[in-house]
């Protein structure tokens, strides 16, 4: 598990906060595989970064009152969560050792901003909960 005792110095202007229904085993699979730094951790809670991206996870608790609904497997229906990787190919190589499922395998994908084409390589992997991640680069 990639730890960082460096706290983290510029925080992100946008952080999304994933429930998780098992919070140590999605830790493990956001640090040991996806390659994401753990910056600290509280009992229930984590907080994690890879290069600029940081999130938060948190145990799912049914009496949080922060929930708009009840939460069901897969949980984020309807957003994706891009993800730029520094090594997005190695990324892709080490999920695939692993055996971790792939939603969409690595591609060269192209997206226009009018008359300018951005090309990036590109997967998507659901994680342990099912959030739909992006890993880009």
């Amino acid at each position: 598990m990639n730890s960082s005792h460096v706290p983290v110095t510029e925080w992100a202007a946008l952080t999304p906060e994933l429930m998780c229904s098992d919070l140590a085993h999605s830790l493990g699979v956001y640090t040991r595989l996806f390659g994401f730094t753990l910056n600290y951790t509280r009992p229930g809670f984590a907080y994690l970064s890879l290069g600029r991206a940081q999130l938060m996870l948190e145990q799912h608790d049914p009496g949080n009152g922060w929930l708009t609904g009840p939460l069901e497997q897969p949980f984020g229906r309807g957003i994706n969560f891009q993800i730029e990787a520094p090594d997005v190919a190695g990324l892709h190589e080490r999920l695939q050792a692993e055996g971790y499922p792939l939603f969409r395998p690595l591609k060269t994908a192209t997206y226009m901003e009018g008359d300018t084409a951005h090309t990036q390589q590109e997967f998507l992997v659901l994680d342990p909960d099912g959030y739909l991640l992006r890993f880009i680069g």
